[in-house]
């Protein structure tokens, strides 16, 4: 089967509180076990993260590198280019994150930033456009021959569940931060960006770097869906880890210690709660 016709969209149930941990807890597990392979075999796997504005794509990175070895693991958010970088090859400071043996790299957006909000708002040229649509499958190839795992998600977001996501991060001071002037443009600009999607899919949905879509309204869902999905593609096997042996503790020697009260100790807010 193609891999555009395992891309039709799929509507999943609302996922209960209790069914989500109970399952996030296995699928992380798996997801350290598959670490374990990435870094024995020298894999390297990058998944690039790309969707509307709030349609959950920073909650599954969390979910995902929650109990990863962050030695072995990183998420890469690039801001704006500078001066400098902007007079660069349009690849080339996304192409220094790439992953190293041993590694995974979770891209929160990336050089898909081009064909969605930098074609929308104007950004970019119609020339930079043409260019980077035309580039960007002959880079993709070039990184999966050349034995990089490649996953790429969209996240998808009604409109409706869209616009109660950016109202609620307007009432909590520690989202607030997330609500950007581009991200209420996205309200008005909502078919730009379906129309950019379409033509961006239409060019880049190839076999050996397909996209795969994840139906994002019910977060849960869609964290759940992400690893399961993400550990499939990786093929791993379960490696049984070292065995420990606790060394016993030695007896104290009574060595003389500066008194406790030479300390500068935090304040405990917490007794007074």
């Amino acid at each position: 089967m193609s891999p555009k016709k395992q891309d039709r969209r799929i509507t999943p149930t609302r996922v209960s509180k209790r069914a989500y941990e109970k399952d996030l807890r296995k699928l992380q597990i798996e997801l350290v076990s598959m670490q374990q392979w990435v870094i024995a075999t020298g894999t390297r796997v990058l998944v690039i993260f790309e969707g509307r504005d709030a349609a959950g794509k920073g909650g599954a990175i969390k979910r995902v590198m929650q109990y990863l070895n962050p030695r072995h693991a990183r998420v890469v958010a690039l801001p704006q280019p500078t001066e400098r970088e902007k007079g660069q090859w349009y690849f080339q400071r996304y192409i220094e994150k790439l992953p190293t043996a041993g590694e995974i790299v979770l891209m929160d957006r990336s050089w898909y930033n081009r064909a969605g909000v930098e074609r929308v708002m104007g950004y970019c040229t119609d020339e930079q456009y043409e260019r980077f649509l035309q580039q960007v499958p002959v880079v993709e190839k070039m990184l999966v021959d050349d034995g990089i795992i490649l996953l790429k998600y969209w996240y998808s977001v009604s409109d409706t569940e869209q616009e109660k996501r950016f109202h609620s991060r307007l009432d909590d001071p520690m989202r607030r931060w997330k609500l950007s002037d581009t991200d209420l443009l996205s309200i008005t600009r909502w078919e730009d960006y379906s129309r950019a999607k379409d033509a961006m899919f239409e060019v880049t949905d190839q076999a050996d770097a397909p996209w795969w879509t994840i139906t994002s309204d019910d977060k849960k869902a869609a964290r759940l869906n992400t690893i399961s999905h993400l550990l499939s593609q990786v093929p791993y096997d379960h490696l049984e880890p070292e065995e420990v042996h606790f060394p016993d503790r030695p007896a104290p020697t009574g060595a003389a210690r500066p008194p406790m009260d030479e300390h500068r100790f935090v304040p405990d807010h917490a007794a007074t709660l």
